[in-house]
């Protein structure tokens, strides 16, 4: 079912306008993004690989960091609360959040930890386009130290009701302790975009997986849309949510709400599917939208569509990359 344009360009103005007074608190994993890019010479004679003459490399912040660049972007107040190790990856990043004029007091820098970055290599030859070739991460194995973990719970009862929205960034990294969303469910707003273990979270306003999630997350399998909403209806049940936005890929998106005691099925097509060069970070980018226009007042529907909207733009773009205000109101189309 296709449905109508609940928003236009004047309308999405009218909420982006509210966008500077939403107080937005981002915990999750935060991450360096770097991408190298080069162009290939030739076939190696030591192994069957490329031999790649560098031409640049380009630093963002990833995971949690490209959400709070995001709402930056979009002119929201963020803060980030997460974990970094004392590294030059760390400082990188830091650097790159104090650059953008965004608040680092709840970032911790530690030295029992490795700043999580993840480096794409990239090439084209002087008849191709540029496309990753390998990407390599470095992550940690184990989870935060205890005494981390402990000063996040001790800060968090004191400072969540300084923010309008919660944004739980989970990548898997480890800041999302038992003891940590506990407190954070306290708060009324909270919005979860977590790749794994989505019950963890239960109670919590709005989630945003994508299919695979929701699949990983109900123990359902999604292949046609008799099933996404099989599984979305399990998964609003049993998370107590009232909003869950399954990102579809080249198929949009679905949004359900829970009304009293029905679930209201959204489907809102997608913006941009010819033109995707590249999704790195576009879920970020949907939680980000959809985040501030539930909060400036939007309905469900019509924030689900702005975000649509964000993300078929932020795929034609290269790497982890945000979205302007502008861009989104120059590529929403008018009602019809």
């Amino acid at each position: 079912m296709q449905e109508l344009n609940e928003i236009n360009p004047t309308e999405f103005q009218d909420f982006a306008a509210r966008f500077p007074s939403v107080n937005t608190l981002v915990i999750g994993d935060l991450a360096l993004d770097e991408f190298i890019s080069g162009m290939t010479e030739r076939i190696s004679r030591e192994a069957p690989v490329p031999i790649i003459r560098y031409h640049s490399i380009k630093r963002v912040p990833g995971g949690a960091g490209n959400t709070t660049f995001n709402l930056k972007k979009l002119g929201a107040k963020v803060s980030p609360l997460g974990i970094i190790g004392e590294d030059t990856e760390g400082v990188e990043l830091m650097n790159l959040f104090r650059l953008a004029d965004i608040e680092t007091e709840l970032v911790f820098s530690i030295s029992e930890r490795q700043t999580t970055t993840k480096t794409r290599i990239s090439a084209h030859s002087r008849q191709s386009v540029t496309q990753q070739i390998v990407r390599i991460d470095k992550k940690n194995d184990s989870p935060p130290p205890d005494f981390v973990i402990h000063k996040i719970c001790s800060l968090l009862p004191d400072i969540l009701s300084k923010f309008d929205v919660v944004i739980c960034s989970d990548y898997g990294d480890g800041i999302f302790a038992e003891e940590v969303i506990k407190i954070v469910l306290t708060h009324p707003f909270v919005i979860v975009d977590a790749q794994k273990n989505l019950r963890r979270f239960r109670g919590a306003k709005v989630f945003t997986p994508n299919v695979p999630e929701a699949v990983l997350a109900s123990g359902l399998d999604i292949s046609n849309e008799a099933e996404l909403v099989l599984a979305a209806e399990k998964l609003i049940d049993e998370l107590q949510a009232e909003h869950l936005l399954i990102t579809r890929g080249e198929d949009g998106m679905s949004l359900f709400e829970k009304k009293e005691e029905t679930i209201q099925h959204h489907y809102i097509p997608p913006f941009n599917r010819t033109e995707v060069f590249d999704v790195t970070g576009a879920g970020d980018t949907v939680v980000s939208v959809f985040s501030l226009m539930l909060a400036s007042g939007a309905s469900p529907l019509a924030a689900a569509q702005a975000s649509n909207i964000a993300a078929g733009l932020v795929v034609r773009k290269t790497g982890t990359a945000t979205v302007s205000i502008a861009e989104i109101i120059a590529a929403i189309p008018l009602k019809q």
